[in-house]
């Protein structure tokens, strides 16, 4: 409870009193976030708001163990819980811890859900312009990592960054806010993530003086090019490191080795096209650089346990829900979440 002294005029005396301002509500302000959930994205799956870079993740039911694919972003739960895989490592994020990917990483992710509370979030995409930017102003771009910068991370959700997400959802639920004041927000939740405990593998990631810098670098050529003719001898060249180096550290960051990287690079992309625009699973394979039909469709059932066919019924009977309301800031995206 904080107390506040009050001033008063009453003729020509100032008459000072002391009243008490009990804490904001919590709970009230946790409903307020699920309302605003159910407005701008009633129904399961990612919905990308108006605004570049920001979607809002919904599950209606707890979702098994499965492969996602997730670009260089801020996570924030607001109501439900996640947890991640990769390799060994395990990643908790919920309405405490937030999750943080440095850089794009296919990984496995578990979700835990129900009806009565669904699991919500909101990504906000790091963008490298916008980082480099503030890291200028900071004047820290040339600083030294204080720790071993990692790929992927969860950390303690503090009271400024949880304040920003609240007033982040607020504006997109106005057209008018979105467009003006929904881009700060999203400044200051980057600047938040960056001037936070670990915000070292954020700004590793844009340079390129150290092994994470390099891989990072790497992995934004994978994503850019991976329909194309990508080879381990280019991607480590490129990095500036030798191919013995450049395996070892590349699967250091990733838990994976770089063909394999690309190959589940290019399943997941395909996935995403099968569901989202329709492709059949020929059309989708040659989108994403497979020349052979069959060898897609073995690959894609290794990584996903079901064939193309099946993958997508399954996709589209998680996510099967009646049209969302009508919202202006909102545009609907189905992807695995």
């Amino acid at each position: 409870m904080l107390n506040f002294k009050h001033y008063s005029l009453a003729g020509d005396y100032i008459v000072m009193s002391t009243h008490s301002v009990e804490p904001a509500n919590t709970d009230s302000a946790q409903q307020r976030l699920v309302d605003l959930f159910d407005l701008l994205a009633p129904t399961p799956g990612f919905t990308r708001s108006s605004l570049e870079g920001v979607s809002l993740m919904r599950a209606n039911a707890p979702m098994p163990r499965m492969p996602v694919m997730y670009e260089p972003s801020i996570v924030i739960v607001c109501q439900g819980r996640k947890r991640g895989f990769l390799g060994d490592q395990v990643f908790q994020y919920d309405a405490q811890q937030y999750l943080v990917l440095s850089v794009p990483l296919p990984f496995e992710c578990e979700t835990e859900a129900s009806a009565e509370e669904p699991f919500l979030a909101i990504s906000v995409r790091v963008d490298l312009t916008m980082v480099a930017e503030l890291l200028m102003a900071l004047n820290e771009s040339q600083g030294a990592t204080q720790n071993e910068p990692v790929g992927i991370y969860s950390t303690p959700l503090d009271p400024a960054l949880s304040s920003a997400v609240q007033r982040l959802m607020e504006a997109l639920a106005s057209p008018l806010d979105a467009r003006i004041l929904a881009p700060g927000v999203v400044r200051e939740i980057c600047y938040r993530v960056l001037t936070g405990e670990q915000g070292d593998a954020i700004r590793a990631a844009l340079t390129h003086q150290n092994h994470f810098g390099r891989i990072a670098k790497a992995l934004r050529r994978i994503h850019a090019d991976y329909h194309g003719q990508l080879d381990v001898d280019t991607l480590a060249s490129e990095a500036g490191m030798s191919l013995a180096v450049f395996h070892a550290q590349f699967k250091a960051v990733t838990a994976t080795s770089p063909m394999q990287y690309v190959k589940t690079t290019r399943l997941h992309h395909a996935r995403l096209l099968m569901v989202q625009d329709g492709l059949n699973a020929g059309a989708a394979a040659a989108r994403v650089g497979y020349e052979s039909a069959s060898q897609f469709s073995r690959e894609f059932k290794r990584l996903f346990g079901l064939s193309p066919v099946d993958e997508v019924k399954r996709m589209r009977t998680v996510y099967d829900a009646p049209p969302p309301r009508v919202v202006k800031p909102v545009v609907r995206y189905v992807t695995a979440v």
